[in-house]
């Protein structure tokens, strides 16, 4: 039997803490759980944390989240993984349904306006910086004998990012018909060569309490497909949730919905958690919990699942084939939605700058994190609305 050298309360409170103060996004909460978990406090060894982090990647869902519910199964089973990921996700969820309060009832005053006019343009340039860190990570390095070695993968991302922009959506079925055939091309499973059929695959005023069913089953659904289809980043699920929610259902505007991306930089925890945002602005506090709990119901479930027997399913090729198809064609949907964003985000020549000066900043400027990065845009945006149109 293992015996451990944490309790399940110090594991709680360490996540609560990483999710109250973790600000960078789910690579830079990956790096601290492996700073602190397995370099100082020694609580996980490196296998368990790099099993983690493999199943993390494979499985869908939100990295960082992911991982941080697998660490509290590793040692605690099903009430570790509960907890922990209740733990993580629960700081930044408040934070994000306090900003949507906020944002109902001011989004309307000229300081608010100015705010979000500089941080609007700055969360372009940060989710292109994202995509293309993602594109190098997972496809390839953009060299020519790269590129052609993962020619079938660029094709993938290729189709999903010129899609996107041509329809302004994302197809899950295209992930999953990537996934399939990049499987059948690079590992096949076993039951190929036996048949030839392929099997199916399966509070009043700030609008706190203002929801109808129809509008709950609705983000529920939506979410929960979401959160059952997205790999990797948290920013992964933003061209989802853009086809979706501005779209699909009209909930947002297109500020709306970079306003609400913007708040997921800005606060800690992960990325993902601007499904909250969304979701209150949708449906009050009642939406923004059903598209929390749908959109990390996946996520949980898939890691819960596979976690006990995932030794195995690791050196399953097929599997990793299929989820690298899938992530491939995923990538390039987020390209093309921050094309699709970005041509809607940049209205003027300053918003332009601003997008350009965050790229550059992001690029030569190594320690820079996204917050401060959004707290000068919003600094930039009221001295740009507010003080330069000013009389001298």
């Amino acid at each position: 039997m293992i015996q451990n050298n944490y309790t399940l309360k110090q594991l709680v409170i360490y996540f609560l803490k990483l999710g109250t103060w973790g600000f960078g996004g789910p690579v830079a909460l990956v790096g601290y759980m492996n700073r602190d978990l397995v370099e100082q406090k020694k609580w996980l060894t490196e296998d368990e944390y790099k099993e983690g982090l493999a199943l993390a990647q494979l499985a869908p869902g939100p990295l960082a989240a992911q991982l941080g519910i697998y660490i509290g199964f590793v040692h605690y089973g099903i009430l570790g993984a509960t907890l922990v990921g209740l733990a993580f996700v629960l700081p930044s969820f408040i934070m994000v349904v306090l900003l949507g309060m906020a944002y109902k009832m001011y989004s309307g005053l000229p300081l608010m306006q100015a705010i979000f006019y500089g941080v609007g343009a700055a969360v372009i340039g940060i989710i292109t910086i994202s995509a293309y860190k993602l594109t190098i990570k997972s496809i390839s390095k953009l060299e020519i004998t790269a590129i052609k070695n993962n020619w079938l993968l660029w094709l993938f991302y290729i189709v999903g990012s010129v899609l996107t922009v041509i329809t302004q959506r994302e197809e899950v079925l295209l992930f999953v018909l990537a996934g399939i055939i990049y499987m059948l091309v690079k590992a096949p499973p076993q039951w190929i060569k036996k048949t030839t059929v392929l099997p199916s695959l399966l509070i009043v005023g700030i609008g706190f309490w203002q929801y109808d069913n129809a509008s709950l089953v609705n983000i529920a659904l939506f979410f929960t497909k979401a959160g059952a289809f997205v790999f990797g980043s948290g920013l992964a699920i933003v061209p989802f949730l853009h086809s979706g929610v501005v779209t699909q259902f009209a909930w947002l505007t297109e500020q709306q919905f970079v306003d609400a991306v913007a708040v997921a930089m800005v606060t800690p925890g992960p990325v993902v958690i601007t499904v909250g945002f969304i979701g209150y602005l949708v449906a009050g506090f009642p939406g923004a919990c059903v598209a929390a709990l749908a959109t990390f119901l996946p996520c949980y479930i898939f890691t819960v699942a596979l976690a006990p027997s995932f030794k195995k399913i690791a050196k399953n090729q097929s599997i990793k084939a299929f989820v690298t198809g899938i992530t491939a064609a995923v990538i390039g949907a987020l390209v093309g939605s921050v094309i699709v964003i970005g041509m809607r985000s940049i209205t003027d020549i300053a918003t332009a700058l601003i997008a350009i000066a965050v790229v550059f900043a992001l690029i030569y400027v190594k320690k820079l994190s996204e917050p401060y990065i959004i707290l000068m845009a919003a600094v930039v945006g009221i001295i740009i609305k507010t003080v330069l149109p000013l009389p001298m």
